[in-house]
């Protein structure tokens, strides 16, 4: 039964995630809004849903490997493996304003998290975890990320009143497709990692590795599906804004609801990872800074990472 769900699950993301970027990209087209702030907005917010549901349902069941994994997992998996995949389908185009504003932004989220979670080498207490008042400090740079994107989508509606002519459905229908896609992601999201969490259950697997691996992934299909099928539709503004923006979801919104419900206690295993995420996010910069554009060889380079980093994270257990 378990297995019958988990296809089940992927089916509602495929197709969920190919309504959800053709409505949002209309809606983007007829608010006159550049497509990259939808990405980094309702795309990326809609698609780190199912890590906001898993990540504070674990931690309100004390399960804080799961809700601090999920979230480490998911980032190090949309960097690596979907911005991979989705450049090796079609070259990355990456904004200038993405380059210079928003993945510096996701690098200093990602450190801010080493930071909060170094309670014993910073502060010396007897164990690390992300405190209620960790969560609201996240909370806070969450707040001021959005408000940078109120500021930009203000002052950056196209002018071009005919762009909405190079868009054939209209603001209802868009919105229908967009959420009735956000809708298949999420409940197949759910499915999927209900499912894929009891099969990894049965074969004892610990919640630190699970939280790494098939929940990291289970929650990541969304973005995989999102962006790849961006990729395939050539609006890659949307792939990268999508990646960038759900990194930064799931470290300020996710973990800073998580935590601010009740405390996450931190596993000394996860610190290497952490450490990884930042590395994936500058190594990232890098690469976008190279003509602004995420090439078929790095993406090549970006997914064999990943599986070497996930055969490490199995070793490990």
């Amino acid at each position: 039964m378990e297995y019958l769900l988990l296809l089940i699950g992927f089916a509602l993301l495929i197709k969920g995630a190919d309504y959800f970027v053709e409505g949002a990209s209309g809606i983007a087209k007829l608010l006159r809004v550049p497509p990259i702030l939808i990405g980094l907005t309702i795309v990326a917010f809609g698609t780190s849903s199912p890590e906001a549901a898993v990540s504070i349902r674990a931690a309100l069941n004390g399960s804080n490997g799961i809700a601090l994994g999920n979230v480490v997992g998911s980032n190090i998996f949309n960097i690596s493996l979907i911005i991979g995949i989705t450049a090796m389908i079609n070259p990355l185009q990456v904004e200038r304003e993405t380059v210079r504003k928003e993945i510096p932004f996701t690098l200093l989220s990602s450190i801010l998290l080493l930071i909060l979670v170094s309670d014993t080498l910073l502060q010396g207490f007897v164990t690390n975890q992300i405190t209620r008042g960790d969560g609201f400090v996240l909370g806070c740079f969450f707040l001021i990320f959005m408000f940078y994107l109120l500021e930009v989508a203000l002052h950056s509606r196209e002018k071009d009143e005919d762009l909405t002519a190079f868009c054939p459905k209209t603001m209802g229908k868009n919105v229908v497709f967009t959420v009735g896609g956000l809708a298949a992601i999420i409940f197949g999201g759910e499915l999927v990692v209900g499912s894929s969490t009891t099969i990894a259950r049965t074969l004892g697997m610990s919640e630190t590795m699970i939280g790494l691996t098939i929940v990291a992934v289970g929650t990541s299909l969304p973005e995989l599906m999102t962006s790849v099928t961006a990729a395939i539709k050539k609006q890659s503004e949307i792939a990268v804004g999508n990646i960038v923006g759900s990194n930064i979801f799931n470290i300020l919104f996710v973990l800073g609801i998580s935590s601010a419900v009740y405390p996450i206690k931190v596993d000394p295993k996860i610190f290497f990872d952490i450490k990884l995420m930042i590395l994936y996010m500058t190594i990232l910069l890098v690469f976008s800074r190279s003509h602004h554009r995420i090439s078929r060889k790095e993406g090549f380079i970006l997914l064999m990472s990943y599986v070497f980093y996930g055969v490490y994270v199995v070793l490990r257990g």
